[in-house]
């Protein structure tokens, strides 16, 4: 099953649209056959979700994304985990494990709205200093 990561550095990107890149995994009997790191193709109301598709993405992972997102994902039959957050091979041994659990999107509803591939940042909570993303 192919899997796609927002990822930023080492970390899982907080907003799957505004991304610098995506990690596709390839995973066959619990273990990757295939890992490649793809470049953010821009952010555009259901472009994301169609590229992916074309990919063969059957699952995104992502730290939020908008309710709008979410549905065009399902209606493409990829499933979204949202609320995930940390470094992103410890992400890969939980999702081989079975063991990655989603929670509630990190981005606040409309954060996005109205912009563009030149906005890099939604409004997130702020971290803590002293806190690993």
């Amino acid at each position: 099953m192919k899997t796609a990561i927002s990822t930023d550095g080492d970390y899982v990107s907080a907003h799957f649209g505004r991304c610098p890149h995506f990690t596709i995994l390839d995973i066959e009997n619990g273990e990757i056959v295939k890992k490649e790191i793809i470049p953010n193709p821009g952010h555009s109301p259901g472009f994301i979700p169609q590229f992916l598709h074309e990919k063969g993405v059957k699952a995104i992972i992502a730290g939020g994304m908008g309710m709008r997102a979410t549905g065009f994902f399902s209606e493409l039959g990829i499933e979204a985990i949202v609320g995930i957050s940390g470094k992103i091979d410890d992400v890969i041994t939980q999702l081989l494990k079975g063991t990655l659990k989603g929670g509630e999107s990190l981005c606040k509803p409309g954060s996005g709205k109205g912009y563009g591939v030149e906005k890099t940042e939604c409004e997130h909570p702020e971290e803590k200093e002293g806190e690993e993303k």
